[in-house]
C-alpha cells in the first residue's frame, strides 16, 4: 500500500498534538498540573546580601522563584515551608560572570568546526552543569551560539546558569573574528562564509550596511547585547593586537541599532587608542582593555562606561609561542584594574576562557584572583550586585528584567550560595566549591543540596 506525503504530515501532527491534548484534558480534570514549590525557609544564616560589605545573622524565605521577606529576627514558617537550618554558614547572592563563553570554553576549535554540531552542543550542556554547580547561576555570553542553550536552560530542560546572550561576534575582515583562512575571499569579494560563521560563532561584517545587518541579527534571534571586535586578538591569526577594527562610522552605525533595540554594545579591545575610539562612539562596555592608561580610565569613568576585565596570567589559555608573544602586552590586568578602581570607572568581572576545555574550572579561580586588587567583599560585591548592574543595561532586551539580580533583598530572583566557611574573609573557599558549596539555589529551585531534610 502506497502512504501518501499528505497523510505522513497528517499523522505526525496529529502525533505531536496527542500531548497537547492529553494535558489539555488533565488539566480540565485538575490532574497534571504542576504543584507550586513549597517554600523554602533560611534560618540560622550569616547573610551577605550582594550589597553590603558586611555579614549578619538573618532569615530568608523563597515563595516561589523570589526571595519573599529577609529579617535579622526570625521569620515565621509558612505551612509546608521546608525549614533549612544554614548552620551558621554564610547565605549569598549566585555569582555572575560578565565576560563567558558557553560554547568556545569546553570546546577545542576542532571540535567547533566538525562536521556535526551535536558534538560541540554535548559538551556545551555538560559544561552548562558544572558552570552552575561553580556557583556561577548567571553569565553574560560574549560570544557564541547559545540562543538554543538558554532556552533550554530557561524551560529547565537543561541545568545551566541564566544567560544573557551577545549572539555571534561581529567583526571585520581580518578582525578578531575572522578565523578564514588567508586565501580565502570574504563574501563581500565574492568568496564564502566560513564554518564559524555558518554556525553563528562569528559574524564578518564591513561597512554601515553590513554591521546593521549583522548586528541586528543577532537582536533578531534574541541577543541581550551585541560585541563587535574592535581591536587584535591573542588567539586569532591575522589581527595584531595593536591594531584598529572597524571605523567610527562603522562602530556608530552598531551602538544606534542597539540604541534602537533598547540596549548596549561591548567591544572587544585591548588598546588606549581602540578604547578611546570606542568610548568616543557609544560603545559602553569594554571587554578587556588591558592596556588602558589613567587618562583613558577616567573618560570611560566620565561617560559611564565599563571595564570588564579579565585577571589574565600566563598558563590560563593555552597558546603558542606565538600567541604568547602576541598576549604579553595585556598580562598586566593588576594594574589596570586599580588604576580603573581608583579613576572610579565601573569594573566588571569576567574570565574569557577559550576552546581548553580541561581550564574550564579555572572560573572559579580567576574569581578568587580578583581579590588581590579589590579585596575580599569588595570582589565579592563585583561578582554579584556590580556584575548585575552591567547585566540591567540590557534594558527591555534584559531576559530577567522582571525582578533583580545579585542581592539577596526581597522581590530579587532566588538566587543564591550557601558556603561553608567565610567568603568575605578567605575567597579561596569558592575555589573548592564541590565540597563549600552546602547549596546551591536558582530560580527558586535547590540545584544542589547536601544538608539533611
Amino acid at each position: 500500500m502506497t502512504i501518501s506525503r499528505r497523510t505522513l504530515l497528517t499523522t505526525a501532527s496529529a502525533a505531536l498534538l496527542l500531548p497537547a491534548v492529553a494535558r489539555a484534558q488533565g488539566q480540565e480534570q485538575g490532574q497534571g498540573q504542576e504543584q507550586p514549590q513549597p517554600a523554602i525557609l533560611f534560618q540560622n544564616v550569616r547573610l551577605f546580601d550582594g550589597i553590603s560589605g558586611a555579614l549578619r545573622p538573618a532569615s530568608l524565605l523563597v515563595r516561589g522563584d523570589k526571595i519573599a521577606e529577609v529579617s535579622d529576627g526570625a521569620i515565621i514558617p509558612p505551612d509546608g515551608a521546608r525549614v533549612i537550618d544554614g548552620g551558621n554558614r554564610v547565605l549569598m547572592p549566585g555569582l555572575i560572570d560578565a565576560h563567558w563563553h558557553m560554547v568556545f570554553a569546553p570546546n577545542t576549535m576542532e571540535n567547533m568546526v566538525a562536521a556535526d554540531t551535536g558534538l560541540m552542543y554535548a559538551y556545551a550542556v555538560a559544561e552548562a552543569e558544572r558552570t552552575l554547580m561553580r556557583g556561577f547561576t548567571t553569565i553574560r555570553d560574549t560570544g557564541g551560539p547559545t540562543f538554543g542553550l538558554k532556552q533550554a536552560i530557561d524551560a529547565d530542560g537543561i541545568p545551566g546558569p541564566r544567560v544573557f546572550p551577545s549572539g555571534a561576534l561581529v567583526s571585520q575582515t581580518a578582525g578578531h573574528g575572522d578565523f578564514g583562512a588567508a586565501y580565502e575571499r570574504p563574501v563581500s569579494l565574492g568568496g564564502r562564509t566560513s564554518r564559524y560563521e555558518d554556525i553563528g560563532a562569528f559574524a564578518i561584517a564591513n561597512g554601515v550596511p553590513e554591521v546593521e545587518a549583522a548586528v541586528r541579527l543577532q537582536f533578531k534571534r534574541g541577543a541581550s547585547q551585541c560585541k563587535i571586535a574592535m581591536g587584535g586578538g591573542v588567539i586569532s591569526d591575522s589581527d595584531p593586537i595593536d591594531t584598529l577594527q572597524y571605523t567610527p562610522d562603522e562602530i556608530t552605525a552598531a551602538v544606534n541599532v542597539a540604541r534602537d533595540w533598547g540596549t548596549y554594545i561591548c567591544a572587544h579591545v585591548y588598546t588606549d587608542e581602540g578604547i578611546r575610539r570606542a568610548v568616543d562612539n557609544g560603545v559602553m562596555s569594554i571587554e578587556h582593555g588591558h592596556i588602558a592608561s589613567p587618562e583613558t580610565l577616567a573618560r570611560m569613568a566620565e561617560k559611564g562606561v565599563w571595564l570588564s576585565i579579565q585577571p589574565f596570567e600566563a598558563g590560563d589559555n593555552p597558546l603558542t609561542p606565538e600567541q604568547m608573544a602576541k598576549a604579553e602586552p595585556t598580562s598586566h590586568w593588576d594594574k589596570v584594574a586599580a588604576a580603573a578602581r581608583d579613576a572610579g570607572t565601573r569594573v566588571a568581572f569576567g574570565t574569557d576562557l577559550l576552546f581548553s576545555p580541561d581550564t574550564t574550572d579555572l572560573q572559579s579561580d580567576l574569581f578568587v584572583r580578583f581579590g588581590q586588587v579589590f579585596g575580599n567583599a569588595g570582589t565579592l560585591m563585583i561578582g554579584t550586585s556590580g556584575n548585575a548592574d552591567l547585566m540591567q543595561m540590557s534594558g527591555e532586551r534584559n531576559p530577567y528584567k522582571d525582578a533583580a539580580l545579585g542581592v539577596l533583598k526581597p522581590g530579587a530572583w532566588a538566587d543564591m550560595l550557601l558556603v561553608d566557611g567565610d567568603p568575605t574573609q578567605d575567597l579561596a573557599v569558592l575555589t573548592d566549591h564541590g565540597r563549600n558549596l552546602a547549596m546551591i539555589m536558582k530560580n527558586g529551585k535547590l540545584y544542589k543540596d547536601t544538608l539533611p531534610a
